[in-house]
Order: structure tokens, then sequence, then C-alpha cells
């Protein structure tokens, strides 16, 4: 059995990227929340005001340090989908 605290790679010279500070807005009919570090926040009435929040707090997150800070998604098929990045998308968003 592999330990998880170990990282063994497929392919020689292969690092993996860092852990990413991530907020997950999830849920759906006026019953949208925000997962971060183990927690909920919410609810919020629409996926648009929950990812405002989201992208809020990422992106004071990344303005202490925490140049990662992401803001995903979850789509129909329970796949994270990435809809902002600290350093790398526009803030304050366009949704």
């Amino acid at each position: 059995m592999n330990d998880p605290r170990t990282f063994e790679s497929p392919e020689p010279g292969f690092v993996p990227s860092a852990p990413r500070a991530r907020y997950t807005v999830v849920g759906g009919d006026g019953n949208w929340l925000i997962r971060f570090d183990g927690e909920e926040f919410g609810p919020y009435r629409t996926e648009r005001e929950a990812m405002l929040f989201a992208i809020d707090a990422a992106y004071h997150l990344g303005e202490h340090g925490e140049e990662d800070a992401q803001v995903v998604v979850m789509d129909d098929h329970g796949q994270p989908r990435s809809v902002w990045t600290y350093g790398e998308d526009r803030f304050p968003p366009t949704l």
C-alpha cells in the first residue's frame, strides 16, 4: 500500500504542482454554498452571488500571500471547472 504522504512519479523529472487554496462553489435551485478548507459558507441565492463572494475571498487571500487562490464551480458531472484564479484573472471579475 502506498503512503499518501509520498509521491511516486510515473515519469522521471515530473514535479507535481503546488496545491491551490481552492474555493469550491456547489449547489443549485437557490441553495448555493462555498466550500473552503473543510467548511461550508452560505447559503447564497444564485450561483453568481456565491461565485462573487468566493472570488472576493480568494482575492483577499491572494493579497495576503496565497498566490494560487482559485475559485472553481462543480459542473453537471461533478468535475471542478476553474472560474477565477488569483494573479491570472481580472479583479473585480466580469461575471
